[in-house]
């Protein structure tokens, strides 16, 4: 009874001739035994769910630091959010639905507590630097477990190249890069403005007449534009002129009045302390970590050690090891 080898079949004679096979994967850094139920890019998708970082993400910020509301969003509801974009595009160009999954929801894997406040603390004392996406390739291929998960190599792929300058090698891979631009924008926008952060009055009224006033609206002309420039083309994935313009407009002014100068980021330099703080404390007494970092530590580096035990903090976590080392605690009796 093997499924993986009908379910491969129908890819085969359903998918698009760009789309990337699971039939056809690189395959993985160490060889498996196949499946007989998923093909390896479900099960790719399956060790990220079933993982401790996927889990993490709960209770990691997405923009809003330590939000009070039961409705801001988090690292794992934009992860969510992300993923049925992806693979609602995906299904619709007749891509590789699962591969597109699988890259969504590992692509933040690596992401630090208090969100990009965070990243940015720690690429301010490790050294070369630290990007989340290479954050997240790390905790698949080395951390997870102890060893990795040990993903395809399309899916890695799509992880590592989500975000910075290179894209990713599969179409897949380039739809979630697209996918997780569309939902960062529109429930980052719908936060703030939940927040009071931004009144709906200061949106660029190009934005408004182009995407639409409300959030549903934003994202299903982004999606559908996605999917109908894409419909007959073999090459990249892309929006269209008018639509990639407005979507750019449109992050632009998230990042002038969210991001980079709001009162969402009210607590954005205590955060930057704690992680600074934190990182300088444990280089110092590395025989403080936690034993699994501790042994990287001693056959690593102490820093790079240290930079990944910090990253793979949630937010409240990095705040009570932060008063545990740095505040007074209270005598019980």
């Amino acid at each position: 009874m093997h499924i993986r080898l009908r379910a491969e079949e129908l890819e085969r004679l359903i998918l698009a001739p760009g789309a990337c096979l699971s039939s056809r994967s690189k395959g993985r850094v160490r060889p498996e035994q196949e499946c007989i139920v998923r093909t390896s890019f479900q099960r790719d998708r399956d060790r990220i769910i079933h993982s401790k970082s996927f889990r993490r993400l709960k209770h990691k910020t997405q923009v809003f630091i330590i939000p009070e509301g039961d409705h801001y969003r988090t690292r794992l509801t934009h992860t969510l959010e992300v993923a049925q974009i992806a693979r609602t595009v995906a299904r619709a160009l007749r891509l590789n639905e699962d591969l597109a999954e699988a890259v969504a929801l590992g692509h933040d894997l690596g992401h630090t507590p208090f969100g990009h406040a965070g990243e940015e603390a720690l690429n301010g004392v490790f050294q070369p630097c630290f990007q989340h996406n290479e954050q997240s390739l790390r905790v698949v291929d080395v951390l997870e477990g102890g060893r990795g998960l040990n993903l395809t190599l399309e899916v890695r792929d799509g992880i590592l190249n989500h975000t910075g300058p290179n894209k990713p090698a599969t179409l897949e891979g380039q739809i979630v890069r697209i996918a997780d631009r569309i939902a960062y924008i529109n429930h980052d926008l719908d936060d703030a403005i939940r927040g009071g952060v931004l009144d709906p009055g200061q949106i660029p009224a190009k934005c408004l007449a182009i995407l639409g006033r409300e959030h549903r609206e934003r994202i299903n002309i982004m999606v559908l534009d996605l999917i109908q420039t894409n419909w007959n083309n073999s090459g990249d994935i892309g929006m269209s002129p008018g639509i990639q313009e407005s979507t750019d407009l449109l992050r632009d002014f998230l990042f002038e009045h969210v991001y980079l100068d709001a009162k969402a980021k009210n607590e954005k330099d205590k955060a930057v302390q704690i992680i600074q703080s934190l990182f300088r404390y444990f280089t110092e007494h590395i025989e403080l970590l936690p034993g699994e970092y501790l042994r990287r530590a001693r056959t690593g580096t102490a820093e790079r050690a240290v930079c990944d035990y910090i990253a793979g903090m949630t937010d409240r976590f990095a705040i009570r090891v932060y008063q545990k080392y740095f505040l007074p605690l209270p005598w019980l009796e």
